[in-house]
């Protein structure tokens, strides 16, 4: 079952591996740092254009995120 819990980890770990830190992530998709931190606490997740814009910057699929695949 896909959870904001797991997507909140896979997006974390995605970050942390990202050759980007967090601010310049953010500056790319356009977002404020308190958006990003509402992502990674899990108390909200991204619209659909800023998820796919995450996958491609993050260079994940989002059957990773999504934990679809391993």
């Amino acid at each position: 079952m896909i959870t904001n819990e797991k997507i909140r980890a896979r997006l974390t770990e995605a970050i942390k591996q990202s050759t980007m830190s967090q601010a310049e992530i953010c500056r790319f998709l356009g977002i404020k740092p308190p958006t990003m931190s509402q992502y990674l606490s899990g108390r909200s997740l991204p619209a659909l254009d800023t998820f796919a814009n995450l996958c491609q910057v993050l260079d994940v699929s989002a059957d990773y995120l999504l934990e679809l695949e391993d």
